[in-house]
């Protein structure tokens, strides 16, 4: 039943999207030849198969984005982010074909076509997340979970599960093997028997999902669980007990037929990488461009207040541990290490020139790593690179510091806009390159660089 309802929405929602398309372009049509420049008399057909193409591109678009695949738990940046690319390709596709049958599309009429399909749609999705959210927090349009196994796995699951009320999931109970455990309650949900009570626990109770979290030391339970749920209708999960060793974001593969569970996978391959390189070229051409007089005058300043080099190259490393030539605008004496050799910058560090301070504190002395971005060194978004001198220390005295070169290394990052930057929390800082890797988007990209834009004058900046 919630399967056949879940099909019909899914159904409703593609309709509603591929309309807001149809709309998107009649509206682009009707705005570029009928109010800013009008002609009269003038409707080409081809505008009309040009309608059924975009319909058809941006189908097929949207279905291969996953638009159209359960979004309880998605974040709302990763649909926009979705969406956004969908509507892109779409552009893509549609001028690939205008060149190959040379059907000379309005390129005003196609760029108002992708503002206004995108913007109703991103519109009318964060609209529609927001009644449904609403909606389940209430306790409407709910799915019912039992969660077997009271495990560390087990526990982080269920405390997930509360602490996002809108996915609309609601805990019924735990079974546990664990006799000290029953009748007690775990995440504020009670043990309501053992491994054996699955099929009673399904027919007394309305449950749609069954999340298998077992321990470690029960995994020898496993097949008797899933051969007891063989015959039931529930929607069975198997979350395995892997919090030990699985640090970055996870996936599974298929290896002939074999399932491969990757621990250490980045998000960043295919098209998410593509995809990522794209956004970082357009971005940092246009900032470079743009910024071409303020990099100028803060040429010029470093120039007129402490003479040459204007620039300064340093040695970072980034992407699976490549090392690299980072530049940045001097904001020291050219001798800065020369009697104390690699050290980290400190408040008031008196090795600064008086316009350098200014610079770092304004984060003006990295405007020069857009360069850094256009020739593939780094990335607008990911954890900030470090020294090679450096991480040989903090490599053997932080547990998983590594694993932040899984990405290219970013001009700005989570940790830096949460003010873990210069002389604070390494810890702190790892842990938010790790969730940044496990999380990315090119939305959170996005939202990072707003809020960097936001916080420009941030704490910790000398």
């Amino acid at each position: 039943m919630l399967h056949r309802y879940s099909e019909i929405f899914r159904t409703l929602l593609l309709a509603a999207d591929l309309g807001l398309v149809a709309i998107a372009w009649g509206a682009a049509y009707f705005l570029r030849f009928h109010v800013f420049t009008p002609e009269a008399g003038w409707t080409p057909d081809i505008y009309l198969y040009g309608c059924g193409l975009a319909v058809s591109v941006a189908f097929w678009n949207f279905r291969a984005r996953g638009l159209y695949e359960p979004m309880r738990t998605g974040s709302l940046w990763s649909e926009v982010g979705a969406v956004l690319g969908a509507i892109g390709l779409t552009l893509v596709v549609i001028l690939a074909v205008d060149a190959a049958l040379r059907t000379h599309f309005s390129r005003s009429m196609l760029a108002g076509f992708g503002g206004l399909a995108a913007g109703g749609i991103v519109a009318f999705r964060v609209a529609g997340r927001t009644l449904l959210r609403a909606a389940r927090r209430r306790g409407h349009n709910l799915r019912y979970v039992l969660v077997v196994g009271a495990g560390r796995t087990a526990q982080e699951t269920v405390a997930s599960i509360h602490g996002h009320p809108e996915a609309g999931l609601r805990v019924l109970g735990i079974l546990s093997n664990d006799l000290s455990l029953q009748g007690r309650t775990i995440e504020g949900v009670r043990v309501i028997g053992d491994y054996a009570a699955v099929k009673g626990a399904l027919g007394r109770s309305r449950i749609d999902q069954v999340v298998v979290a077992l321990p470690r030391e029960d995994g020898d339970h496993l097949e008797k669980i899933l051969a007891d749920l063989e015959d039931e209708f529930v929607t069975v999960r198997l979350i395995p007990d892997l919090l030990h060793v699985m640090t970055l974001r996870s996936s599974v593969e298929e290896l002939d037929g074999l399932p491969v569970i990757n621990l250490r996978d980045s998000p960043l391959v295919g098209w998410a990488a593509l995809q990522k390189r794209a956004f970082d070229v357009a971005v940092a051409s246009t900032g470079l461009f743009v910024g071409a007089p303020i990099l100028g005058v803060v040429a010029l300043g470093v120039w007129a207040t402490s003479g040459r080099p204007i620039l300064y190259r340093q040695e970072r490393m980034g992407l699976d541990g490549r090392v690299f030539q980072c530049l940045k605008f001097r904001t020291m004496r050219e001798d800065a290490e020369s009697k104390t050799g690699p050290v980290w910058t400190v408040e008031d560090d008196p090795r600064r020139t008086r316009f350098g301070a200014f610079l770092r504190v304004s984060n003006l002395d990295e405007l020069p790593q857009l360069w850094n971005v256009l020739r593939g060194d780094m990335s607008l978004v990911g954890p900030r690179p470090e020294r090679p001198v450096f991480i040989e220390q903090f490599r053997r005295e932080i547990p998983g510091y590594m694993l932040r070169h899984k990405v290219k290394a970013g001009l700005t990052g989570w940790a830096q806009v949460h003010g873990w930057r210069g002389n604070t929390s390494l810890h702190e800082r790892i842990e938010h390159d790790i969730y940044y890797i496990q999380n990315w988007s090119l939305g959170l990209d996005v939202q990072i660089l707003l809020m960097t834009l936001w916080r420009a004058f941030g704490r910790n900046a000398y």
